[in-house]
């Protein structure tokens, strides 16, 4: 007798999600990255299995965190932090303007 199997389609996974965020490092320096679990890699990063670049540069302060639907536009938005001057940074982190700095981004 030959029974018959019925195969289903797995559940698609809720996506997680991606946020950016912002550490200050010891020497008043500003890192920029992107994660999925923003505790997790903070702990990385103070255990000194995070970037290289905040290796030598602890204590590391969490200064802002922005939710992002999805990989790429973390990455895109990290990049776009990435490339302003340190001044316009510490501007969005004075005034919580880093979600309308994602928003108006988002836009162009």
């Amino acid at each position: 007798m030959v029974t018959k199997r019925r195969i289903t389609q797995p559940k698609p996974a809720r996506a997680a999600a991606w946020f950016v965020y912002i550490l200050r490092c010891g020497d008043d320096s500003l890192y920029t990255g992107v994660a999925r679990d923003v505790a997790a890699r903070l702990r990385a990063h103070e255990s000194g299995r995070g970037a290289r670049y905040t290796r030598s540069r602890g204590p590391l302060a969490l200064c802002a965190v922005r939710r992002c639907p999805s990989k790429g536009a973390a990455l895109g938005l990290e990049y776009s932090i990435k490339q302003l001057p340190k001044p316009e940074k510490e501007r969005l982190l004075a005034g919580r303007r880093l979600a309308a700095f994602a928003r108006s981004r988002a836009k162009s």
